[in-house]
């Protein structure tokens, strides 16, 4: 069952995305059936499943009037992503995060960003997510265009600590080899992205692992702070080798 502000946060998406479509829209003649692309040109038609997951994952040049289409998709795609009936996320970039939405119409704008915090928020009081947490982590994030909002929104507590310690094992070889963990991250905030990641986890982050008992995750996550070559060259290493 959704929290109070996801619920709100799909009701508004539902009420402020209604009746969109991409009225001129032929989409790609390789790659789309004319029956699916029809949806895409019909306001107020349910879109199948199916379709709705595959275009929200397509490749923007592949359709006339991209941002059209996904506001025409919004409503069915938000909640199936909530209700986790999308079939899978994390395995190419959202559509949402290659659109300029923050352009929108503020009311739009503002739908979406409240959605994305209500989304995270519900996701990490749930111990079985249907998504990977880490998936939907780098799906908010990716959409946004910003880490430190859900850094911030990532409250203690037992399920969101246990949800942490599993991100940040997902995150850490990337981040310690100074790769970026976000592989459908694009645009020019990606750098800044990684490097608030890594600072937080170097510190809040690392704290919070040391106090739920996750030692050597704490320690790999402080070692971010360094150099790459100091970082390496830690004494945690020998150490951890000599232990294994």
């Amino acid at each position: 069952m959704a929290s109070a502000a996801l619920a709100a946060a799909l009701a508004d998406i539902d009420t402020i995305f209604d009746g969109f479509a991409s009225p001129h829209e032929t989409g790609c003649g390789y790659c789309h059936a004319p029956q699916e692309t029809a949806f895409l040109r019909t306001p107020n038609t349910r879109v199948p499943l199916d379709v709705v997951q595959y275009y929200l994952f397509e490749v923007p040049d592949h359709f006339d009037d991209h941002p059209a289409v996904m506001r025409r998709l919004l409503p069915q795609a938000a909640r199936a992503m909530a209700e986790g009936t999308l079939g899978s996320i994390g395995y190419g970039d959202h559509g949402l995060s290659r659109v300029d939405w923050r352009s929108w119409p503020a009311e739009q704008a503002a739908a979406i960003e409240a959605f994305l915090h209500a989304w995270w928020q519900h996701t990490l009081t749930l111990p079985e997510p249907p998504y990977d947490i880490d998936d939907t982590f780098e799906t908010c994030v990716t959409i946004a265009g910003a880490v430190l909002p859900f850094l911030d929104g990532w409250t203690p507590g037992p399920v969101a600590d246990a949800h942490l310690a599993r991100c940040t094992e997902s995150w850490l070889y990337d981040l310690l080899s100074d790769f970026s963990p976000f592989p459908w991250w694009y645009d020019d905030g990606e750098d800044t992205g990684v490097a608030d990641l890594r600072t937080w986890l170097a510190g809040p982050g690392a704290a919070r692992l040391r106090a739920q008992g996750e030692a050597d995750l704490a320690v790999q996550a402080e070692l971010l702070a360094l150099p790459y070559d100091e970082r390496w060259a830690h004494p945690y290493w020998t150490k951890a080798s000599a232990t294994n």
